[in-house]
C-alpha cells in the first residue's frame, strides 16, 4: 500500500465520518457536509500538489 492508495481510502472515510461526527455534535447537515468536503478536498490537494506523483528515473544496469 502506498500513499495514494491511502488517500483514496481516506477521502470517502473523511467525508462520511466527519459529516457523521459533526452532526452528532449538533451541527446542521448543511454545515457538516461542506466542512467535511473541505477536508476531503484538502487531502486531494495535498496528494496532487505537495506530494506530487512522479515517475522515478529508470536506472540502467550497465554503467560505463
Amino acid at each position: 500500500m502506498n500513499y495514494y492508495d491511502l488517500i483514496l481510502g481516506l477521502i470517502p472515510l473523511a467525508l462520511l465520518g466527519l459529516t457523521a461526527l459533526f452532526t452528532s455534535f449538533g451541527f446542521g447537515l448543511t454545515t457538516a457536509v461542506p466542512v467535511a468536503g473541505t477536508v476531503s478536498v484538502g487531502m486531494i490537494g495535498h496528494a496532487m500538489f505537495v506530494r506530487t506523483p512522479t515517475n522515478s528515473p529508470a536506472t540502467s544496469a550497465v554503467q560505463q
